[in-house]
């Protein structure tokens, strides 16, 4: 039974315990120095926040002198933009939107590195998702990025679900299409030709007398670049009179290790003379496997990549190899983008097939 000082004295230990929890999170609270605001940009400058305000957003409309003082008031104060205090106005994030297969590997580095740097001289910021070749996840990443005010986005090539283009129109949010050819879609694309840049790579092992080929590729479903690459080389041999045997047709995921077990074990059974990789990272999964098979490229086997990735030159032998312009494909999706999104009304845009360039290095070699 709990009398009345039991009573008194529970109330008076949660009272007690309330004030040292208070205090506790007093001292965990301690505020920290207030972050300084466009107020404290425009007295130190001695300017009024309008002209400031003015700077941040049009800077070229505010004269150069005024320009330094503001500048030299916000380094001295520390003082960063608020981009989204803005955006709750305007619907200005100052953020664009990149979405890529995938940043497993090296294939879309120098694409998405260019993107990035390009956008920084627009002002701008870059927000990156991947989908890993899963198209309806696609969907669900570009709700995501407009969850948080993207100004544009940028895909990686045609093979998209409807739904994705129609919330992008019905938002009017521009968009632009990378790294295909833009065959079939009506999205504006910035991209090279990679039918071409397949039979490119074909055509130069045909031109050194091999006649059997094998062709490491990965699915194509979801993949149109894999798609028309495949259907370049397969043209190549076509034209040829070449008719490519089923086994050596050969599915292969864009993985170093994947592709250099399989490519053991075909070199181990039954090695062609040549084969023809659907990007640089298996052809490297390629060279490694023939090491380990001790079989000497480019003597015994002839090896060939699209895209002349990092590391195609300095790998032993060096790729020969198919180079994709990807730092200029990034760069001009960049500038596209922030054209479009800086016009109310849409504009004109051309899109761009940019030229590919095969790259002859020391993994292949006419027969003996």
């Amino acid at each position: 039974m709990v009398t009345d000082k039991c009573k008194r004295f529970h109330f008076c230990f949660d009272l007690h315990f309330m004030f040292a929890t208070f205090d506790v999170m007093k001292q965990r609270q301690s505020p920290r120095k207030s972050a300084p605001g466009i107020v404290d940009v425009a007295r130190r400058a001695g300017v009024s926040t309008a002209t400031v305000s003015r700077f941040f957003n049009n800077p070229e409309m505010v004269r150069v002198e005024t320009r330094a003082s503001i500048e030299s008031a916000s380094r001295e104060l520390g003082y960063i933009r608020d981009r989204m205090a803005g955006a709750m106005h305007s619907q200005f994030s100052g953020s664009v939107g990149l979405i890529v297969p995938t940043i497993n590997n090296a294939i879309f580095s120098g694409l998405i590195e260019a993107f990035a740097n390009r956008l920084i001289e627009h002002d701008r910021t870059m927000l990156i998702a991947c989908h890993n070749y899963d198209l309806d996840l696609e969907v669900s990443l570009v709700r995501s990025l407009l969850e948080r005010r993207i100004e544009g986005v940028a895909i990686v090539g045609e093979d998209h679900r409807d739904g994705l283009l129609d919330i992008l129109q019905k938002r009017d949010v521009p968009v632009v299409a990378l790294w295909g050819h833009g065959k079939r879609t009506s999205i504006p694309f910035i991209g090279a030709d990679n039918s071409l840049a397949a039979a490119k790579v074909t055509r130069h092992l045909l031109d050194l007398g091999h006649r059997d080929v094998a062709f490491l590729f990965p699915d194509t479903h979801n993949n149109d670049r894999a798609r028309e690459r495949f259907e370049g080389a397969m043209d190549a041999m076509a034209q040829a009179g070449i008719s490519v045997p089923e086994h050596r047709l050969i599915d292969c995921p864009y993985d170093v290790a994947s592709a250099k077990s399989i490519a053991v074990q075909l070199l181990q059974s039954n090695a062609p003379t040549a084969i023809v990789c659907g990007n640089d990272v298996i052809a490297h999964g390629v060279l490694y496997a023939a090491m380990q098979s001790a079989i000497p490229v480019p003597e015994r086997l002839s090896v060939v990549g699209i895209g002349d990735f990092a590391g195609s030159e300095e790998i032993y032998p060096g790729l020969t190899t198919v180079r994709i312009p990807a730092q200029q494909i990034g760069k001009m999706a960049a500038d596209s983008l922030v054209q479009l999104i800086l016009h109310d009304a849409p504009v004109p845009f051309e899109s761009q097939v940019l030229e590919t360039k095969l790259v002859v290095r020391g993994s292949t070699s006419g027969l003996s």
